[in-house]
């Protein structure tokens, strides 16, 4: 299975990706690569358009993705076109969280023949840094059918079936066939400090959280 470490978009805050933002020294996508290598993964890649992503050596892989996240949460294009289309399988690492190196190894280890969730659960651990939840990765074995979720989620927002721009939990509503206005509890849970970098506030916190190696 090939990993694919996610690292498009833009935001607006942020005048660099902050994909390469640093913590205790070390670029967030530097630190899951070597997470995923010390786990014995060796095909990873990581899908982005910008070039400041070729000095991890992994394969960069060229993909145009328009969506936008501005202020107020008013995006602009399509969240799930950030998946880097493929036929093999794939397991879709969301380049701007930090992991646990526990969270990793659930990530390489978990089995399923189509495709599976992990993000974080109330109860949340004591040091998750958020009051919400977060998808951290897809593992993908069944491509097709998530083919078919994004260009269901396309449809459906189309016809305003959405009470938001389609994001993550969406797109897993499609895919598992749930109600798509409401977040169900039906992914693998990866329950400690594992969690997205939303702002530059947050790199403070998880250096606080995370003991520099």
């Amino acid at each position: 299975m090939r990993y694919i470490i996610m690292c498009g978009g833009k935001y607006s805050e942020w005048e660099t990706p902050k994909h390469l933002t640093k913590i205790h020294g070390e670029e967030i996508v530097a630190r899951t690569i070597r997470l995923l290598k010390e786990n014995g993964v060796e095909d990873i890649a990581i899908s982005s358009n910008d070039s400041a992503f070729e000095k991890f050596g992994v394969p960069v892989l060229k993909h145009e993705n328009d969506y936008q996240y501005g202020s107020g949460y008013s995006p602009t294009g399509y969240w799930c076109e950030a998946f880097y289309p493929t036929n093999e399988p794939t397991c879709y690492i969301f380049g701007d969280v930090v992991f646990s190196p526990e969270a990793i190894k659930r990530i390489v280890e978990a089995e399923t023949n189509d495709i599976e969730l992990f993000g974080s659960m109330q109860p949340f651990a004591e040091n998750y840094p958020k009051k919400w939840i977060e998808p951290f990765a897809l593992k993908v074995v069944d491509t097709n059918h998530l083919k078919q979720a994004i260009a269901r989620v396309k449809k459906l927002d189309a016809a305003g079936r959405f009470k938001r721009r389609p994001i993550m939990w969406e797109l897993w509503a499609v895919i598992k066939g749930t109600n798509v206005n409401k977040n169900r509890r039906n992914w693998t849970a990866i329950n400690d400090y594992t969690c997205d970098i939303d702002t530059k506030d947050d790199i403070a916190v998880m250096e606080k959280i995370i003991p520099a190696e």
